[in-house]
């Protein structure tokens, strides 16, 4: 290490040294021709885009576009504050209601990656608790686990497992820690099953809040936009944090006509088509000796468990990139976002291919080496 590196390092607070950045797909630098890693929807936008007024500031909460999304999720705008996708709204909430080196968060792992990233950047301690616990355990039960935790992160349906916690779990859970904590239900996959929103809780409950995204059912992965849900009073203080200008003038505009009702109807449209294409790929992962253990659950995913994780490499070979992952202290999982049927086709070749003599012969080689 440089002096000038060393330098650098000495300055900065322990929490910030020690911090493991959070590894999106995008992050792997993997090359390919079919791209099923990140979640991201497979249907291309046709969008107008004007790029006048860029000489001015833009409006901090674009009205237009907090009065459709308050109108598309049966709320009031005073209800909705726009961020910088659901990952500023997890940073916004930490930052606001959690005391640096005093205050926990509690996670159900695993779930996705930055609620930890989060609260390690602001010196937040991490409850880990287990998804086993959020399903199959009784309300107390998890509510005495949260302990004194200021927020409780529930990723609902769960990245990567697609579980789903019972909308009635989350409302006695919520109830419990009334005046003790917020419980945030983090909904970027909820438009693949939206009868389980917790949306319709939070007229009734101070202490619920939700997170959604444009990046996966409303195909706006590139804009980066999405979307904190609560009551005003909660919202209140987070305004005072967020950024003066957090959402560029050609995004506001993008983002209101992806939400136009129009569009919303579209959207829908598409949801239904992955969800049957779902369906599809999960007939033929049952059917392939490749995939031990399959986690459908909902969410635009399958994640499984690989017979051998040498697959993963074959299937980068021919240009597949799907998302290896490390779950249970296992790292022969594997995540495939739903794309186009033709996408998916390649899973099937994929799939087809490792039961052929050749692909046995070549997985036999790679152990001997």
């Amino acid at each position: 290490m440089s002096n000038e590196s060393a330098q650098a390092t000495s300055l900065l607070p322990k929490n910030i040294a020690a911090l493991a950045a959070y590894s999106s797909a995008k992050s792997e630098k993997l090359t390919g021709t079919t791209w099923l890693n990140a979640n991201e929807s497979p249907y291309d936008k046709n969008l107008e885009l004007s790029i006048e007024d860029l000489n001015r500031y833009p409006d901090p909460q674009p009205q237009l576009v907090i009065d459709r999304y308050a109108a598309y999720t049966e709320l009031e705008s005073e209800n909705v504050l726009m961020t910088r996708g659901a990952d500023e709204g997890i940073e916004l909430l930490v930052r606001t209601y959690c005391e640096p080196a005093k205050d926990s968060i509690a996670l159900f792992l695993p779930t996705y990656g930055m609620y930890k990233v989060t609260a390690d950047t602001h010196n937040v301690s991490i409850n880990a608790l287990t998804q086993e616990l959020l399903l199959s355990g009784s309300a107390d039960e998890i509510v005495a686990a949260v302990g004194s935790s200021k927020l409780v992160f529930i990723c609902n349906p769960n990245n990567p497992t697609g579980s789903l916690t019972p909308l009635d779990k989350v409302k006695a859970i919520a109830t419990a820690l009334m005046g003790k904590a917020l419980v945030i239900v983090d909904e970027a996959y909820i438009e693949f099953c939206p009868e389980q929103s917790a949306t319709k809780l939070i007229n009734e409950f101070s202490n619920v809040v939700v997170l959604r995204t444009l990046s996966k059912a409303f195909a706006l992965a590139g804009l980066r936009t999405g979307f904190t849900l609560a009551q005003a009073a909660t919202l209140a203080p987070i305004r005072k944090v967020i950024a003066p200008y957090p959402v560029s003038g050609v995004v506001a505009s993008i983002a209101a006509q992806a939400i136009a009702p129009d569009a919303i109807t579209s959207m829908r449209r598409q949801v239904t088509i992955l969800n049957s294409l779902k369906a599809k790929l999960v007939d033929w992962l049952n059917a392939s000796p490749a995939a031990l253990k399959i986690l459908t659950g909902e969410g635009n995913f399958v994640t499984l468990k690989l017979a051998d994780k040498n697959y993963f490499k074959i299937a980068l070979e021919q240009g597949l990139v799907m998302r290896a992952f490390t779950l249970y202290g296992e790292d022969d999982w594997l995540r495939i976002s739903i794309g186009s049927e033709q996408e998916l086709e390649q899973v099937k070749i994929w799939l087809d291919g490792l039961q052929t003599p050749a692909t046995a012969a070549s997985l036999a080689g790679n152990e001997v080496s």
